[in-house]
């Protein structure tokens, strides 16, 4: 046997043809190498993919990446706050291209992670981590609801208007001060009442809690109420629908679960931030640092269909799209509950 190989390689013919296998070998190896899919891990926060809500929306993104640039991607519904980090890691030690975690709750397991994989690209939805390798995705939630509160109080037939927060957090705050600018900027003695699911994260995902305060500030004159609860909102918009009032939805168009008794929605497109960062770390075009979404980019807006274009008049949708436009110049500057809290 060592014979007829030392024949074969003495062979000026078959040391040409081993030549091309090892070169051909070679190119379709790297060929493969480079043609191996973009893979993005998505890490959700409690409420889960199906929240018709946040997390949807950054679902929804990833879907659409996947249509459109070729990506594979898998997701994580994190069951409880212990999670978010052993999920994070494990995407990262499976050499992830991507890896984003959606919520303001993994901000510190975002941190912890980025800083032990350094080579690898994260993008954290809702809080601001400065590492080389991390992209936060902020929105300015308060000027999205400034919008839908001017429609709430150019709605209103009682004068009394309402806002159902999830858990108690400046987050969360920032949503009700913006709501509440919008609708004194229409009525400046329109009455307010809020109430709050909770204190804990467990406040994201009640809704038979959500729908009994939402019912309570109806009963007591509210006829439009703006939920900022995640999926605690379900409550409110079921609420809408047995008391014959108005709900406003959030982060997702939620238009069409209550047609007839959804306002508008106030949509945050964690769907479009997310797909843009995807696109970019595709393009080996990823960046780090603070990334801003609001009225100027087209980050937060309101939602307008077939399921509530009877709902708004011709003359409030005019209203509001000028409200935006003075928004977007400067000439209306909302208050933001993260500057006035300090």
């Amino acid at each position: 046997m060592p014979h007829k190989l030392f024949s074969f390689l003495s062979n000026p013919t078959s040391r040409t043809v081993l030549t091309a296998c090892i070169i051909l070998s070679t190119f379709f190896g790297l060929n493969a190498a480079h043609s191996a899919p973009f893979k993005v891990g998505l890490v959700l926060d409690r409420g889960g993919k199906d929240d018709k809500s946040f997390n949807q929306a950054a679902y929804q993104g990833l879907v659409k990446a996947q249509k459109e640039l070729g990506i594979t991607f898998k997701s994580v519904d994190a069951t409880d706050a212990n999670a978010f980090e052993p999920s994070l890691r494990q995407f990262a030690r499976e050499n992830y291209d991507l890896v984003i975690g959606v919520g303001f709750v993994q901000q510190q397991p975002v941190t912890k992670v980025a800083t032990k994989f350094p080579k690898i690209q994260f993008a954290l939805v809702d809080a601001e981590v400065l590492l080389p390798n991390v992209r936060s995705l902020m929105f300015e939630e308060h000027e999205g609801s400034f919008l839908v509160g001017a429609l709430a109080a150019l709605t209103s037939k009682t004068k009394h208007i309402g806002f159902l927060g999830g858990m108690d957090i400046p987050l969360i705050r920032r949503f009700e001060m913006g709501y509440s600018a919008g609708a004194k900027h229409i009525n400046p003695k329109i009455q307010l009442s809020s109430n709050y699911v909770g204190v804990t994260a467990d406040a994201w995902t009640n809704p038979a809690r959500g729908k009994e305060l939402s019912k309570n500030m109806y009963q007591k004159g509210a006829d439009v109420i703006y939920g900022a609860a995640g999926a605690s909102t379900m409550g409110l918009l079921d609420a809408a629908e047995e008391s014959k009032k108005f709900a406003i939805g959030v982060d997702s168009n939620q238009n069409g679960i209550k047609p007839g008794y959804v306002l508008t929605s106030m949509l945050k497109r964690v769907d479009l931030a997310v797909y843009a960062t995807v696109q970019d770390a595709k393009n080996k075009k990823f960046t780090s640092g603070i990334v801003r979404n609001g009225i100027a980019n087209e980050g937060v807006d309101f939602a307008m269909d077939e399921h509530n274009k009877t709902l708004v008049s011709a003359a409030h949708l005019a209203k509001i799209n000028d409200i935006k436009s003075q928004i977007k110049s400067g000439k209306i500057v909302v208050p933001d509950y993260y500057k006035q809290s300090k």
